[in-house]
């Protein structure tokens, strides 16, 4: 088991180097430069220049990568473009709240499944199995990002329940 454990480990090296490579360059034939997006409109193209020598963007697109995978791989995620803090320390302090949301989210969906499941399985072959049978395929198959922005179009555009930034 632990030899079957190892191997697959082993096998998603290849799998995350590939797939970091075709997010980084697809990322860098977006258009924009990052270092005019950072210093603005307004900035000099000599500070544009010195910027993007600090930011290592004037460097073959290969040498950026594997300087990204070295600092990846010791921790280090980069500085935010906006905030110009540590990407780690944003995700750090941002952590509590996305465990909040997941143990609630968990607790939602076992309290609502749980009883629906049971009444289903009381009730085969009826309506409410079929109906039942059929949003949990609707919920399964759907892409959250997509069920979020419908869930946030009903409940904070049209119903204004909630705000729609959370502000």
């Amino acid at each position: 088991m632990l030899k079957y454990i190892g191997k697959r480990l082993l096998a998603m090296i290849p799998v995350i180097l590939g797939v970091t490579l075709i997010v980084y360059l697809i990322m860098s034939l977006a258009p924009g430069d990052p270092a005019r997006t950072i210093l603005g409109e307004q900035a000099t193209e000599e500070q544009v220049a010195q910027l993007r020598s600090e930011m290592g963007l004037d460097q073959p697109i290969i040498v950026q990568y594997f300087r990204y995978i070295w600092n990846l791989m010791h921790g280090d995620l980069g500085r935010s473009y906006q905030s110009r803090i540590d990407v780690s320390t944003e995700i750090f302090s941002r952590f509590p709240n996305t465990i909040k949301l997941a143990l609630t989210a968990s607790l939602f969906s076992v309290i609502l499944a749980l009883p629906l499941g049971i009444i289903a399985a009381v009730r085969q072959n009826t309506f409410f199995d079929s109906f039942s049978m059929f949003v949990a395929i609707i919920g399964i198959s759907c892409p959250t990002f997509w069920f979020g922005l419908i869930l946030i179009l009903v409940f904070a555009v049209n119903l204004k329940w909630f705000p729609v930034s959370g502000q």
